[in-house]
């Protein structure tokens, strides 16, 4: 075992939208998980202190459908800041009160151009968008996690957007999970960078952990192994976590949003809790979970860690 996962391992929550659904709240396109903040936002913090409650010490901020993307141009620049404040405090809310003031709130990120998609991503116009969310969830949260991001330059556009907060800040790649991609074994992100190159450049960054989120939980372990080798040679302290999905195989080039996919009937509780298990063994100290990971397998991925 590493020196790594020989540190106290801190548990994530898990999906947002399929949580939103089972509690009662609407999820379409294009809003997606942000029609809830519209239209029920009650349920949104009971998504959080749900997750609480299943033992999560990390929340994220319901944000990560806050952008033009989702909402439309029109919607953001009109209502875009009050809704991520609202994102924010419910977050907080939810930590301060369920979580006793114990619980992180980490302040959700996104790809701003959309999922799965780093050929859309315009460094020239991210900072736009990632300034507002900076700015109007800062108040709230305890760290930065740009997360689902599909390529190096969007974790730099996080990084320096979050630069002048004085906050932490937590980088989260998506990981290429087509089958070919697992065949291989081979750890790259989804615009085809290396794993290798993602923590060489986190090393540099001053990021406090690199993550891997919204991917098949089968190529997640080989990805820690990567990046702990790449910290270790350099020397570095950065956390590594891992928060995997449950969707079936989806098709080549296909987006994550575009639809509520289907999940795996094979990745219950007890064996995704197998896989995060391992993920601490390799040298994770971050887990929890992404789309189609309920407080479910939060919690029993909890008990199981906590063993």
């Amino acid at each position: 075992m590493t020196a790594t996962a020989q540190k106290k391992t801190r548990i994530l929550d898990g999906g947002m939208s399929r949580e939103l659904v089972r509690l009662g709240a609407e999820l379409k396109q294009p809003e997606w998980s942000a029609l809830a903040l519209m239209n029920a936002p009650d349920i949104v913090r009971q998504v959080h202190e749900e997750f609480i409650v299943a033992g999560a010490e990390v929340i994220t901020t319901n944000s990560y459908a806050l952008v033009p993307y989702h909402i439309g141009e029109e919607k953001f620049h009109a209502d875009g800041a009050a809704l991520i404040a609202l994102a924010g405090r419910l977050a907080r809310d939810a930590a301060d009160g369920v979580g006793q003031g114990k619980t992180v709130v980490a302040g959700s990120l996104p790809p701003i151009f959309g999922s799965y998609e780093p050929w859309n991503f315009d460094a020239a116009r991210a900072p736009d968008y990632l300034n507002v969310l900076v700015t109007y969830l800062a108040p709230y949260v305890d760290v930065w996690l740009g997360e689902t991001l599909s390529l190096i330059a969007e974790a730099d556009a996080v990084r320096e957007a979050v630069k002048a907060t004085g906050k932490p800040f937590w980088i989260s790649f998506t990981l290429d999970d087509t089958p070919a991609a697992i065949a291989e074994g081979a750890t790259r992100l989804r615009s085809g960078e290396s794993v290798t190159a993602a923590a060489e450049w986190a090393a540099a960054s001053g990021a406090k952990a690199l993550l891997f989120n919204c991917a098949a939980p089968e190529v997640m372990g080989q990805a820690v192994v990567d990046a702990r080798a790449v910290f270790d040679a350099r020397g570095v302290d950065i956390e590594i976590g891992v928060y995997a999905n449950a969707f079936e195989n989806l098709n080549d080039g296909e987006a994550a949003n575009e639809g509520l996919h289907g999940t795996r009937e094979d990745l219950n509780s007890d064996k995704y809790s197998t896989f995060a298990a391992e993920w601490v063994e390799k040298g994770a100290s971050l887990v929890g979970g992404c789309c189609g990971i309920g407080a479910e397998h939060i919690c029993r991925v909890a008990k199981r860690l906590r063993a």
